[in-house]
């Protein structure tokens, strides 16, 4: 073998070397990398719980936090991450149908009660008439926080199944509250201005919330907004993911769950 095909075979292993070790997100099946992202509270709190769980299967996961619900679904699709942890399937369905897209459920793994609060009302029968009520703008937490409300007799609902309610479908508001909407990770710097604030608990956790001590008004554990998982169709199967949700659903991360969340964050599977 000359010199020159010695080269060009040397150069052609380290391609080929290059390639099988790719760690980009959406890369080859064979890369070990796994990029996930989450909200801080509490879903990057379990994905760092995670870690150690897939390191041992040989899966390096990086965690990229995000402070609104918009840029981990936006990232996922732009394949700059590989999957994302901190969504409801009401939310996750309203973002596709707006969106045109297709991302779709891994696998349950918690849910978080929604809840009520103030720092003006100890009780929620203190609710004066006219009180300012700020609640989420996105689509299905807008709705959630009125079912909470009219589940409570607070204000009425043409159906109070409809996870996708408005503001335009209270029937009865006898209170005559003033709604003010707005995103969700602003809600818990409202509560000096407002009478009552409804908050994600993620969102409510990281403001030093606790929302089984703190919330007036509480979902109970029959809530059916799981979070999930979620991926696109193209890696959904990627052995990487698959091994990252049976890590999210397994006993110690149930048990992690349960301890460090007391009641505010319950597993959901």
């Amino acid at each position: 073998m000359t010199m020159l095909h010695k080269l060009i075979a040397t150069l052609a292993a380290l391609v080929l070397l290059a390639g099988c070790s790719s760690s980009q997100p959406g890369g080859d099946a064979g890369s070990q990398k796994l990029v996930v992202a989450a909200t801080a509270v509490p879903h990057a709190e379990i994905l760092k719980q995670v870690k150690p769980i897939l390191a041992k299967e040989g899966v390096d996961l990086e965690i990229k936090v995000f402070a609104d619900y918009v840029q981990p679904n936006v990232q996922v699709l732009e394949k700059a991450v590989d999957a994302n942890y901190f969504q409801t399937k009401p939310y996750l369905d309203a973002f596709n149908r707006e969106r045109g897209t297709n991302l779709t459920i891994v696998t349950g793994v918690h849910i978080e009660p929604f809840g009520a609060y103030s720092r003006k009302l100890k009780s929620i029968d203190q609710l004066p008439d006219g009180a300012t009520v700020t609640i989420p703008n996105d689509p299905s937490n807008n709705s959630r926080a009125l079912l909470l409300l009219a589940k409570h007799g607070i204000i009425t609902l043409k159906d109070p199944g409809n996870e996708l309610s408005t503001l335009k479908d209270i029937t009865a508001n006898p209170k005559q509250l003033k709604f003010r909407e707005l995103e969700a990770a602003m809600l818990p710097r409202t509560l000096d201005e407002v009478d009552l604030a409804l908050i994600n608990t993620n969102y409510a956790l990281a403001a030093g919330l606790n929302p089984t001590k703190d919330a007036l008004l509480i979902e109970g554990k029959d809530s059916p907004y799981v979070n999930y998982l979620v991926a696109r169709p193209d890696n959904k199967d990627d052995p990487r993911i698959q091994k990252l949700a049976k890590a999210l659903t397994s006993p110690e991360i149930k048990a992690f769950i349960e301890q460090k969340y007391q009641g505010a964050v319950l597993p959901a599977f």
